[in-house]
């Protein structure tokens, strides 16, 4: 067998692989005799059909079997011989070969991986966040599942923000109803977005039974694309105006969120601990999103276009996958529209392979234990949940990739320089 290697331009390559004509037919021959001994064929009975009835109905599929199986075999000696780290799969093309020849020469094009340089990082900074969580950051948090909780009462006093307003509305442009533009007995509280803000401008100071008209231009980039930019009457009825009645944090409020003997202390050490986990897990990410900004900017490297293509695909399926699952059918997706992100997500996986391989950084079985522990904290029952995490193969594979991602990360840290930053909770958090 012969297979000649040609460089082309940036990772691109060819192979030119032979393979002899009375081989393949050797292997063609073998095979059609094994299947004649089992084969069903009409008028005979089975395994008794003559060989050349065999060639003349299965010949050219088991043909084109052995062909298949016989290029990849050549092809995977060739890069084996030629130490070739292959990004993606081969293209094979016929390239000479006629028949009664001796031969038959396919060529395989296909992309390398790419050699990954990394520069220094003495002179990159990270900047870590140190929070010092205190009993303000753990009242706030009790005061959040308090709002969630709230009940609302009737209020004889005009609309506030956090109050619950109850009202008619009818909507017309230049005139004219709009689709949507009506709606009876809506509710919605002040302040949490629900409405355009110049709606809620409009109904705040209102009380139960009062009326109101005004004009409100809907923004250029609204999502019903008939209104965007267009200037609507609205006419108001308010029916009601009730105010928010947040539950007082006492024993009931602690056995509600799962504190069985009502205590309100434990409670407030629960809810510490939760803000504890999640400053750990938003101070890894900051550090991560720095330390991949980092590499990125220090490395150099050609990006397999092959790859990219692949990712491309694969992020395209993942959108289309998910606007299904909310009811979108028909928007049509561009493989533009995923070029950039597809680029840097090739980039990165291929800087982080190549520090992974490179300094032999391998995910411990006690810092995978920890990270599914620290999974299953969030869940009722966490042992129960760190069973089935090391029971599904696919779930333990994903935490050990998260394990080598922070394994990166420190290494990055400890090639940089790194400065603590003092942050509050709600800095961290991105709520400041």
């Amino acid at each position: 067998m012969q297979a000649n290697l040609e460089v082309l331009e940036g990772l691109a390559r060819r192979l030119d692989i032979s393979v002899p004509m009375d081989q393949l037919e050797t292997e063609v021959q073998s095979r059609l005799k094994r299947l004649a001994r089992s084969v069903k064929m009409d008028g005979f009975r089975p395994g008794k059909a003559p060989l050349a009835a065999v060639a003349r109905q299965h010949g050219a599929g088991v043909r084109q079997e052995v062909l298949g199986e016989t290029l990849q075999n050549r092809f995977g000696e060739a890069v084996q011989s030629h130490q070739l780290k292959i990004a993606g799969y081969p293209r094979f093309e016929p390239k000479t070969g006629a028949a009664g020849g001796t031969e038959m020469t396919f060529s395989a094009s296909f992309e390398v991986y790419p050699e990954v340089k990394i520069d220094s990082l003495s002179d990159g900074k990270l900047g870590r966040p140190v929070v010092d969580l205190g009993e303000a950051d753990v009242d706030r948090t009790l005061d959040v599942l308090r709002k969630q909780r709230r009940s609302f009462e009737p209020a004889a006093r005009p609309a506030a923000e956090g109050d619950l307003v109850r009202f008619d509305y009818q909507g017309t442009v230049d005139g004219t109803p709009f689709e949507g533009g009506k709606g009876d007995d809506f509710a919605a509280v002040l302040g949490e977005g629900r409405l355009l803000k110049d709606f809620e401008a409009a109904l705040a100071g209102l009380q139960a039974g009062d009326a109101k008209g005004f004009d409100l231009t809907f923004p250029t980039d609204y999502a019903a694309k008939e209104l965007a930019g267009k200037t609507a009457h609205f006419d108001v009825q308010v029916k009601a105006v009730e105010a928010p009645v947040l539950p007082a944090v006492d024993a009931d409020f602690a056995r509600a969120l799962g504190v069985g003997d009502g205590d309100v202390e434990k409670l407030k050490a629960e809810v510490k601990s939760n803000l504890e986990r999640e400053v750990k897990r938003r101070v890894q990410a900051r550090l991560k999103e720095q330390a991949m900004e980092l590499l990125l900017k220090k490395s150099t490297l050609d990006l397999p276009q092959s790859l990219v293509a692949m990712e491309i695909e694969r992020l395209m399926k993942m959108t289309e996958t998910d606007m299904q699952s909310r009811g979108v059918q028909s928007v049509k997706l561009s493989a533009d529209m995923f070029t950039g992100q597809a680029e840097r997500r090739v980039r990165l996986g291929l800087i982080l392979a190549e520090i992974v391989q490179a300094n032999k950084l391998v995910a411990q079985p006690d810092q995978v234990r920890t990270l599914v522990q620290e999974q299953a904290q969030s869940y009722e029952e966490p042992d129960q949940v760190v069973q089935w995490y090391y029971q599904n193969p696919e779930r333990m594979q994903e935490i050990e990739s998260l394990a080598l991602e922070e394994n990166v990360v420190a290494w990055v840290a400890g090639q940089a320089q790194v400065e603590d930053v003092v942050t509050s909770f709600e800095e961290l958090m991105g709520r400041a």
